[in-house]
């Protein structure tokens, strides 16, 4: 048979990265079997998509009996897994978010967030965090800033989009350290107020309150209180991208309950449909009904088989108690790589909450070690465990295997780990 990844070169553009050379045959929880046979442990979870596991029954059933019934709508018709997937989401999103728009992805889902938060306030201008991913559409990538390659050549992006830095503590923007932190991060927006764009001008704030691509990075806890205030004090928006951080990935149903915050818009996708095309734009009631008929729509999003895989997504993450066992095996994961950590220099930070853990790689002088990572990463996959990176400089793990992951089975992924650790760094300190 002709080399698949010869036959993806002649077929496929070179823009879109494939992360490894596998040709997948079929998956199961947390595995993933090659058309050779061998199996991998699959620790990305489809980009933090599979959170459920892969292919689990129960979705593959929901989404056969619903694909023998009806495939599609095109918002020509109302049909059950639509209004089920939304009464469902109401019970699990943050109190108050209890109307919903349905779209295909993450992008989507924000660029849709945008649109409502201009129309609702009648102001133009918004604030995104430096370091953050939102998605690659023009008003999307607009907002994103976890590396300038998203970026590079697609300008100029949507106007009166501006920048503030993400509290990212391990890199702090501000040359501070937790001891000393003053909270810079949000006196900077306050500055920018003064500077760039009167807040009575802003229509809204968005922000990832776990960091995904740009780092796996968790704020300070007083960061997201702050933005509330400040947000509350101007009458702005405060929009929560929860694509990669949401649906079980930290512990909790959604990032923000780790923090006490409810922003006023969310977006969701990646984990809710466990990988069929789906997203949602969740906000009070009294904020979308001042979109007319017609303000936003869709063709292909809320498509009946995506709605019912959702709905069977989440209560399989309810019957099998997934978002506890993320907690307690995340917890066990944590304390696992600080060991590791406290012997390999080579690891500079760990940082996480639930199944979403950042391991960063650094060298001499607490500088990005994107090479020593590229090593690990590849001892890795040849020994049968996925991985994949992040980060501006391409430094860190994302450790987010899927919920049901056991306890053994994570160690055994950390072993691999620790393996590749010592092949690329030698013993350790």
């Amino acid at each position: 048979m002709e080399d698949h990844v010869a036959r993806a070169r002649g077929a496929l553009t070179n823009a879109l990265v494939i992360h490894t050379d596998i040709l997948a045959k079929k998956a199961e929880r947390i595995y993933i079997e090659d058309a050779d046979g061998r199996r991998y442990m699959d620790f990305t979870s489809g980009l933090a998509t599979t959170n459920i596991g892969h292919n689990h029954p129960a979705v593959a059933e929901a989404i056969k009996r619903q694909a023998e019934d009806l495939i599609h709508s095109g918002c020509i018709f109302y049909y059950e897994p639509l209004l089920q997937l939304a009464e469902t989401m109401r019970e699990v999103t943050p109190p108050g978010l209890d109307m919903f728009f349905f779209a295909n992805s993450g992008a989507e889902a924000v660029e849709g967030a945008l649109k409502l938060a201009r129309f609702s306030t009648g102001r133009q201008g918004i604030v995104a965090f430096t370091g953050g991913f939102h998605g690659r559409t023009f008003g999307s990538m607009s907002l994103t800033t976890s590396s300038i390659r998203y970026r590079r050549s697609y300008q100029p992006f949507v106007p009166s989009v501006y920048h503030s830095p993400y509290p990212y503590c391990y890199r702090c923007f501000f040359g501070q350290r937790p001891a000393t932190c003053g909270m810079d991060c949000c006196t900077h927006i306050e500055r920018l107020f003064k500077h760039m764009i009167p807040p009575d001008e802003v229509a809204c704030m968005i922000v990832e309150p776990v960091l995904g691509e740009g780092g796996y990075v968790v704020p300070p806890k007083e960061f997201l209180p702050r933005l509330r205030d400040l947000c509350d004090k101007w009458n702005i928006l405060l929009i929560f991208d929860e694509v990669q951080a949401g649906m079980g990935r930290t512990g909790k149903w959604f990032a923000a309950e780790h923090f006490g915050v409810v922003p006023d818009i969310m977006t969701i996708a990646k984990g809710i449909a466990s990988g069929m095309p789906l997203s949602a734009i969740a906000s009070r009631k009294e904020i979308m009904e001042k979109w007319p008929k017609g303000a936003h729509g869709t063709t292909f999003g809320g498509n009946p088989v995506s709605c019912a895989a959702a709905v069977a997504t989440i209560d399989v993450m309810r019957k099998e108690g997934l978002l506890d066992n993320a907690l307690r095996v995340g917890r066990h994961a944590m304390d696992r790589l600080r060991e590791i950590q406290a012997r390999f220099s080579a690891i500079g930070d760990v940082r996480g909450l639930g199944l979403m853990i950042g391991i960063e790689f650094v060298k001499e002088g607490d500088r990005p070690d994107t090479e020593g990572l590229g090593k690990v990463m590849d001892f890795c996959l040849e020994k049968g465990l996925i991985l994949l990176d992040c980060g501006v400089d391409k430094n860190i793990i994302r450790l987010a295997p899927p919920l049901c992951v056991k306890r053994e089975e994570l160690d055994k992924g950390l072993d691999i780990l620790e393996s590749a650790l010592a092949a690329v760094y030698g013993s350790g300190k």
